[in-house]
């Protein structure tokens, strides 16, 4: 059962999440190689803006978040779960995670890949109506960034999807959907391997209030 009606969904999910926009929209833009000039070679939104340019930034940062998107939608839509509650089915968090997963460990590229974030947050956001979970996520982010200031962003980062685990699990008790605290603890293992294995500078931790500067 498992593989004819959730496997196609993840494979989809995964080969989604492997196409590194970062790099396709570098070439179409004859950027040159964007992985190779960014000091963390992470292959994202951000260095696409920043060795790419807006339009290549933008588009990148466009399709991470619709390859997040688009395979949860298709699970919601046309899986065989999607007529009763998909979230509460474990399968389900496989699907979830999938695309994150593709994004850290592209099979297009030698199994290595980005961070994830923008991918993150386009899963989340395709359980819509249910908004909770990308809502944590980006609350997170931003008393992170503007009110408790984490830097620099690795550690943030690291400390944004721990946080926003932690609110996945007290949500998903309350709510039965298990599939999501789950789910989002494959995504954060994927996204804390990478920061870990990032060959950005390790830089200490600092923790300041915005207001004290």
């Amino acid at each position: 059962m498992f593989l004819l009606t959730v496997l196609p969904f993840v494979i989809i999910g995964y080969l989604c999440g492997s196409i590194l926009f970062a790099q396709v929209w570098a070439k179409i833009f004859r950027k040159g190689d964007i992985i190779e000039k960014a000091k963390d070679h992470n292959p994202g939104a951000s260095n696409a803006f920043t060795y790419g340019g807006f339009w290549c930034g933008f588009l990148t940062l466009l399709c991470d978040v619709l390859k997040g998107i688009v395979p949860v939608r298709l699970f919601l839509e046309f899986g065989t779960y999607s007529d009763a509650t998909p979230c509460t089915d474990i399968a389900f968090a496989l699907v979830l995670a999938a695309p994150v997963i593709g994004h850290a460990f592209s099979i297009f590229n030698s199994f290595n890949g980005g961070k994830g974030i923008a991918t993150t947050f386009g899963c989340l956001i395709g359980l819509a109506p249910v908004y909770q979970p990308v809502f944590f996520m980006a609350i997170s982010f931003i008393f992170f960034s503007l009110i408790l200031k984490i830097s620099p962003h690795l550690h943030r980062t690291a400390v944004s999807y721990l946080t926003t685990l932690i609110a996945m699990c007290i949500f998903g008790v309350k709510t039965s959907m298990v599939a999501l605290p789950v789910g989002f603890v494959f995504i954060t293992v994927a996204v804390m391997f990478r920061l870990h294995k990032s060959p950005e500078e390790r830089e200490e931790i600092e923790v300041n209030l915005a207001w004290k500067h």
